[in-house]
């Protein structure tokens, strides 16, 4: 399974599921990350946590523990 957490910089990738239970699932969903929607990888902070990412034309800041809950594969151009 390839996770946010593990998307490549400058690349934009397919939300498959997004995993998790309860207000963590939530809370991501109503962010605008869906099953589906694209999202593109901006910026990785040095040590890796928050991760920058724009989804649905708007830029978001996730922690690496939330974007692990994000299944995601490569777009397909």
């Amino acid at each position: 399974m390839r996770t946010l957490k593990d998307a490549d910089t400058g690349t934009t990738v397919t939300v498959v599921k997004v995993h998790g239970e309860g207000a963590l699932k939530r809370r991501i969903m109503d962010m605008g990350i869906t099953k589906g929607c694209s999202i593109f990888i901006r910026k990785v902070a040095p040590l890796g946590d928050p991760v920058e990412i724009t989804v649905r034309g708007y830029e978001l800041s996730l922690r690496k523990g939330d974007a692990e809950n994000i299944e995601v594969s490569e777009a397909v151009a």
